[in-house]
């Protein structure tokens, strides 16, 4: 059995200390990493990176190399962890213990006391090594390496994996707190107003004006329903009407920048021109419509009602001097504001302004002339044609 060149072994891993130069994205490293294992002499038929993420929908990201062949990216979903298969992997014991694992199933003693280990079996690997990434905050997160070698990995060769697991361990810490932080943003404040962030958007007061089209919406008859629901139940009903308006509004373009009570506030920015933003607001309007229409029932009925307005808006950092908001201000999102209140009053599904209903394709349907608050004159109000 030829061993691992320990010269090339040593040079890797400080490749890995100092940053894996050349390789800037978390595939990258994986897949220079395995390439140059392979070329040292250490025998990889597959390598999984495995590191968990804080989102409210991805337990974590795989990173899968096999010889030959790019790096896949796959994303667990939280809901694995009721699936039998990841319940009873061998990650689990690491993940809790942060100790390692091998199973050298060459060696015909080798319990076979995980399931998967019959597939890898059946596939003719030899040798499974599954090696914890200890990070720093004490979380324990995984690499598993398989081969195919007639005798397994040598002794040699598992030193050669220990000898790069430490620095890929810190290298896959910094990725993932980067990661994290967009993940959090772009759940919390949105794609857009999350990438301003990170790029030192944050001074209080700091905004940037833009065109776009303003999306206001609330659920119709919230406020008496919200009287007979239990707190779960409102709770309940409030995500399912938001999970029907968010994909819509993300479908078309649109960035939600909060949650109001029972209303959105979302904007689509006019960057190629205030017929595309509005022509994209109202397909989400009516998708949303529809979506929220789906879930109603005798008890709880789930319609919304939306106010829609073209216009330049306030964008930015607003707030106390240590707590701030990343949302949108202006005279246009007031009048998308009316607009939603008069759409509720009237039991309107969506009320348009002129400036909005005037680049629409489709003649809009006028629905009159309407006195809103704060403003000096009534002003003209359409439905979609």
């Amino acid at each position: 059995m030829t061993e691992p060149d320990s010269t090339k072994v040593a040079a890797l891993a400080r490749w890995l200390v100092d940053g894996a130069e050349g390789a800037p994205r978390p595939e990258q490293v994986v897949q220079t990493l395995c390439e140059r294992l392979l070329a040292a002499g250490v025998p990889l038929d597959r390598t999984a990176a495995f590191v968990r993420t804080l989102h409210p929908n991805v337990l974590g990201v795989r990173f899968v190399w096999r010889p030959g062949q790019p790096v896949a990216i796959l994303h667990a979903p939280r809901s694995i962890l009721d699936d039998a298969e990841f319940l009873n992997s061998p990650l689990l014991p690491v993940f809790d213990t942060g100790q390692p694992l091998r199973r050298r199933l060459v060696d015909p003693d080798c319990p076979r006391d995980f399931p998967i280990l019959e597939e890898f079996e059946a596939e003719g690997i030899t040798d499974y090594v599954v090696s914890p990434l200890r990070f720093l905050s004490g979380e324990n997160h995984v690499v598993t390496w398989t081969t195919k070698a007639p005798e397994g990995f040598s002794d040699a060769d598992v030193a050669a994996l220990d000898a790069v697991v430490p620095p890929l361990a810190r290298l896959a810490e910094i990725y993932t707190l980067g990661r994290t932080a967009v993940n959090l943003l772009n759940v919390y404040v949105g794609h857009d107003a999350g990438e301003r962030i990170l790029k030192g958007n944050i001074r209080r007061g700091e905004t940037t004006t833009l065109e776009a089209a303003i999306w206001l919406s609330d659920l119709r008859g919230f406020t008496a329903f919200s009287e007979m629901l239990a707190p779960g139940e409102l709770i309940g009903l409030l995500n399912a009407t938001f999970g029907a308006q968010v994909p819509a509004i993300e479908a078309h373009g649109g960035q939600v920048l909060k949650f109001m009570g029972d209303g959105v506030l979302a904007i689509f920015p006019a960057s190629s021109g205030r017929e595309a933003a509005c022509a994209s607001a109202l397909a989400a309007a009516e998708e949303a419509h529809a979506a929220c229409a789906a879930l109603e029932t005798i008890d709880t009925p789930t319609r919304i009602g939306v106010g829609l307005h073209v216009g330049p808006v306030s964008y930015g950092n607003i707030g106390g001097e240590n707590r701030l908001d990343f949302t949108c201000i202006g005279p246009a999102v007031n009048l998308a504001a009316r607009l939603q209140g008069l759409a509720a009053s009237e039991g309107w599904s969506v009320a348009l302004s002129e400036d909005f209903a005037t680049t629409l394709p489709k003649t809009p349907r006028p629905l009159g002339r309407f006195q809103l608050k704060g403003l000096p004159v009534p002003v003209p109000v359409f439905a979609p044609g």
